[in-house]
């Protein structure tokens, strides 16, 4: 449901501020007084057509923002699905738009900022506004099968269809790259030929190419490696008598060993030296062993080192990245070659299960067909008794379900709700009927029948009243009074007979505020009401007479 409207600037509403609640909502107030300009703003909002002459003058920007909330579970999964996931802690979901005197225009959902396509596809989930503007939900086309298919007695058919449908697409799709034409089966087996054998030729190791370049960088500074290997052995052990540090740990174990008899804690010492003198041998062995590892000729290694790089550098060019990614694109390729080599006994056998599973989602589908057709008649004779109920008894409503030349992922039915709104006029797609008075009672036939099919949170009907009065009036105010019950709706109205159904009644005004006109809101009180709704039925001046009409047309609301 819209529980907040904020705008600010728009034509003569400066700062308006609405806070709204569940159930049935009116705004009432004189012609003029600014009830469409509301509209307006919803529309804004939604994404609709901005013009420039909507901002307020003197004014260079406007800005309207509403926050919703009590969200479907379904409205919650399709916003998750386009990037705009409510507020993680209460749930509720933000929209703004921002426009400017010279054209610029800001929208955002949930403080992300969002394209207009993307608005009007979140705002067809959250609010429907019947009257003026033609582009809500319930006239898309695109809605009628879907608003059909929530009918519990089909959900279980269509679940069994879309299974074997997924099956059917899958198996068409393996199907067709198996079934290439000779000569492209041909020009592939041959690339994939090569692509193997150009790989394999090179006989690539897993981990080869970083010990060769290490093999390189050594060969590269190996005259660094000789000069300080030989620096090293020197110090450390050179088997002279005099300067290698093993020479010297040796002397100094001697000496102790002869001070032992004396000094008892000698002898400790001595053996600590020698420790040391065995691991300073041991390391100078060792790195003289690294000129062992070297070989005989050098600069022939390093040439036969770049090559062997040149080639997994060529391979890698063409296969991957790394010579892991290479190997994997050479096992890829003996599959694919391998999947040729077998397809025409794979091609066999998924042509047979194509031919199962159309004969199923044939099967299936005209199930589905059977079903949709059962509750298009019951819907269409329940929205029938609707119209007459709100007198329309002319108004000629049908479901139009026509077959599709194939498959598709909900069925072989073509949807589309059709009316005529004239004796003899032949029926026609809604989305072709006029606004007006007559189009928002036929939204609210439909939303009574469909309920809250639709998964929208909010309607808002304008000008319903539009050509009505007396009983007819009263009769749609108990249809929306009726349908409050399980979604939001706000009505903006001149009736007295509608208006005083309400569960919330706001009065709009206009007054002037330092010269220039600006429009307010305020929610009435129970006296407030009765002024109202006497005004509406009244003349210049309101008598004793209206009032007790209008406290007995409100109290009736809690006997519908």
């Amino acid at each position: 449901m819209l529980a907040t409207l904020h705008i600010e600037n728009i034509a003569v509403i400066k700062c308006m501020d609405i806070d709204l609640t569940d159930g049935f909502t009116v705004l009432t107030g004189e012609t003029g007084a600014g009830k469409s300009i509301l509209i307006d703003s919803v529309n804004l909002l939604l994404g609709g057509k901005f013009t420039k002459e909507l901002i307020r003058a003197g004014e260079s920007r406007a800005y309207v923002s509403g926050m919703f909330c009590d969200l479907s579970d379904e409205v919650r999964r399709t916003l998750e699905e386009l990037g705009f996931a409510p507020d993680e802690q209460d749930g509720t979901l933000m929209l703004t738009r921002a426009v400017q005197s010279d054209g610029k225009s800001t929208l955002r959902i949930g403080g992300r900022p969002a394209s207009a396509s993307v608005v009007k596809e979140v705002g067809k989930l959250l609010l429907n506004i019947h009257g003026q503007n033609d582009n809500q939900r319930l006239l898309q086309k695109s809605s009628h099968l879907q608003l059909l298919d929530a009918m519990d007695n089909i959900s279980a058919p269509l679940k069994e269809y879309e299974e074997a449908y997924r099956a059917l697409t899958a198996c068409r799709q393996e199907l067709e790259q198996l079934t290439r034409s000779d000569a492209e089966k041909e020009r592939l087996r041959e690339m994939l030929t090569y692509q193997i054998r150009d790989i394999e030729a090179v006989k690539l190791k897993s981990g080869e190419e970083e010990a060769l370049l290490r093999q390189r960088e050594r060969l590269q500074n190996l005259e660094k490696i000789k000069k300080n290997v030989s620096l090293v052995v020197t110090a450390l052990d050179s088997r002279e008598k005099n300067g290698s540090v093993a020479y010297l740990l040796g002397r100094s174990s001697q000496a102790l060993r002869q001070l032992a008899a004396v000094i008892p804690e000698a002898q400790q010492l001595s053996d600590q030296l020698d420790g040391m003198m065995y691991e300073v041998r041991d390391i100078a062995d060792t790195v003289e062993g690294w000129l062992d590892e070297d070989v005989d000729d050098p600069t022939a290694r390093l040439d036969a080192l770049e090559g062997r790089l040149e080639s997994i550098s060529r391979l890698k060019k063409k296969y991957g990245a790394t010579v892991e990614e290479v190997l994997a694109f050479r096992d890829k390729a003996k599959v694919e070659l391998d999947a040729l080599e077998t397809a025409q006994d794979r091609c066999e056998a998924l042509a047979h299960e194509r031919d199962r599973l159309v004969a199923r989602c044939r099967a299936l589908a005209a199930v589905l067909t059977e079903r949709r057709g059962e509750v298009a008649a019951q819907i269409t004779e329940r929205i029938r008794e609707e119209l007459a109920f709100l007198d329309m008894p002319k108004v000629r409503f049908a479901v139009s379900i026509r077959p599709t030349s194939d498959f598709t992922p909900s069925g072989c039915d073509d949807v589309e709700f059709l009316i005529a709104t004239n004796p003899g006029q032949e029926l026609m797609p809604m989305i072709k009927i006029a606004s007006g008075g007559e189009l928002s009672r036929l939204m609210l036939a439909i939303k009574s029948v469909l309920n809250d099919r639709d998964g929208v949170g909010c309607v808002v009907f304008d000008e319903i009243d539009t050509g009505i009065s007396g009983k007819t009036s009263r009769k749609v105010g108990i249809r929306l009074r009726q349908m409050a019950q399980t979604v939001q709706v706000i009505c903006i109205t001149h009736s007295a007979q509608i208006a005083s159904l309400a569960d919330t009644h706001a009065l709009i005004s206009k007054q002037e505020v330092g010269g220039r006109m600006e429009t307010e809101v305020r929610v009435l009180d129970d006296e407030g009401r009765v002024e109202e709704i006497a005004r509406i039925l009244g003349g210049i001046e309101i008598t004793a007479v209206q009032r007790d009409a209008a406290r007995e047309m409100i109290d009736e609301r809690w006997s519908i």
